[in-house]
This record gives structure tokens, C-alpha cells and sequence, in this order.
């Protein structure tokens, strides 16, 4: 397994040249941009900007491992469905000429408090991911769906979502989220289900002794994750190079240990 930063929280800030270099001088090899950040890799870019943008990431040596976007296919408005459904195929175009090995998208929350029947909605999700899945296919570019929102977070609502979407390009991104654990401190309930289609894993603080860090890492490893990257969503720090080197060398004692 390899290490990377979503710049949610600890890159916000950032513009692309500082994030890089934080990835270079801390030795994380990789990066999920997301949307809405400082750093400024949107849709919006023209073709001239785009290609800078790729050349300064090669040029680094950093790994764009994905963009991480805000598309989510829950509403029961069926406009808005389709406005994030064709946002997330530009994101896909986006992906193409940056250099991007997938697009993050998620589901935000059920509509139940709306009269909406749970399966109905984790269906409709399923149904556009498939969509966007197709279109990431043809493109080459993977699609994952971040384990997220209210209700939508339970891994067993994930699994209906990803078994509605029925396509081997809609994957998943593990989100470690307090929901995970059971009464005995296990994720596995969750994740054993969804291993198989797990290609992008977010990490929250490896000092939190709550999350079963090594128990994941088993798993992961076990299902021949390979060398795909787990990202921290760090807060951000007055000293991020510090920070993410302690980070890089607990994380290294971590998977290099079995549950």
C-alpha cells in the first residue's frame, strides 16, 4: 500500500506548487485534489491550463492518484440527479488530461424524511453511478464512491448501492468512519462485504485508538488492494511537513503489521 493526502483539511489551503512540495519533502508519494480547494484543479480549466497543471504534478513526481469531487445522485429532484451526473463525467474528462487515476464521487444522505423509501433512493444512486461508471470506463478512469452521509454511510447501504450500480468500474472508497465499528471493536461486518470493490481508502488520525488501524490494513492487504494509496484527511497544521512525516512513519508501522 502506498500513502497520500486529500487535500480536504490538510491541503485546503494550499495552492498546487506548496501542496506537491509538502508531498515531496514529508515522502508521501500521492494526492487526491479536491474539488472547491485552493489549489484550483476544476472543470472550469481550459486545455492550455490543464496541461500545465499535469506537467507540474509529472514534473514533481508526485502520484495524482484521484479528484476528489462533491457529485451525489440522492436528491429527489430529478434535475439535480442529472446536473451531477454530467458533472461527474467532466470530472472524468478532467481526470483524462491531468493525469488522474480515478474521480471520488459519494451519496450525501437518504431521502426517507421526505416520504422516500431508503431502497428506493440507495437504488436511484446505484442506477446514476452506473452511468458515470460506464463513462469512466470509456475513458479510463476509475470511479469511486466514498463511503459518506447520513444513513448512506452504513456499508450495508453501500453494498445495495454498489450492487444496484452492477459494474465493474463503480468502486468503493473506504472512509474509516465511526459508523464502521462494531461492539467489539471490529469493522470487518462492513468492509468484508465491500473489500472486493474497495480501490481508494481515506484515513482519518492513526492516533485514535478507537479505529481498529490494523484490522483495515489486514483486510485491505488480504483482498490484494496491492499497491492502491491510503489518504489522510488530516486537519491542517501550522507545520504540515512535520506533521505528515510522524504521520508517514506511523502508518509505515502499521501496514507493516498483521490484525
Amino acid at each position: 500500500m502506498r500513502l497520500g493526502i486529500v487535500t480536504y483539511m490538510i491541503g485546503a489551503e494550499m495552492d498546487l506548487e506548496t501542496l506537491l512540495d509538502l508531498c515531496v519533502q514529508s515522502g508521501v508519494e500521492g494526492v487526491e485534489l479536491r474539488t472547491t480547494h485552493k489549489h484550483g484543479v476544476e472543470v472550469t480549466l481550459d486545455a492550455a491550463q490543464r496541461s500545465e497543471v499535469r506537467k507540474k504534478i509529472e514534473d514533481s513526481g508526485v502520484v495524482l492518484w484521484g479528484l476528489g469531487t462533491a457529485c451525489e445522485y440522492h436528491s429527489t429532484d430529478e434535475a439535480e440527479v442529472r446536473s451531477n451526473v454530467e458533472l461527474t463525467k467532466e470530472f472524468v474528462k478532467l481526470a483524462v488530461e491531468v493525469g488522474a487515476r480515478g474521480v471520488k464521487v459519494r451519496p450525501n444522505g437518504l431521502q426517507e424524511a421526505a416520504g422516500v423509501p431508503k431502497e428506493k433512493t440507495l437504488e436511484q444512486i446505484g442506477l446514476a453511478y452506473r452511468e458515470c461508471g460506464v463513462f469512466g470506463q470509456e475513458h479510463g478512469i476509475e470511479l469511486w464512491m466514498e463511503v459518506h452521509g447520513r444513513g448512506s454511510s452504513d456499508p450495508r447501504n453501500m453494498k445495495t448501492i454498489i450492487d444496484a450500480a452492477d459494474h465493474p468500474n463503480c468502486l468503493v472508497c473506504w472512509n474509516c468512519n465511526g459508523g464502521d465499528i462494531d461492539e467489539n471493536g471490529s469493522i470487518r461486518w462492513g468492509l468484508e462485504p465491500l473489500k472486493d470493490k474497495v480501490a481508494s481508502c481515506h484515513l482519518h488520525d492513526l492516533i485514535d485508538e478507537k479505529y481498529p488501524w490494523l484490522e483495515l490494513f489486514s483486510i485491505l492487504r488480504d483482498a490484494g488492494y496491492g499497491d492502491r494509496f491510503t489518504l489522510t484527511e488530516m486537519a491542517a497544521s501550522p507545520e504540515p511537513v512535520r506533521l505528515m512525516k510522524y504521520y508517514r512513519l506511523l502508518w509505515q508501522e502499521l501496514v507493516s503489521k498483521q490484525a
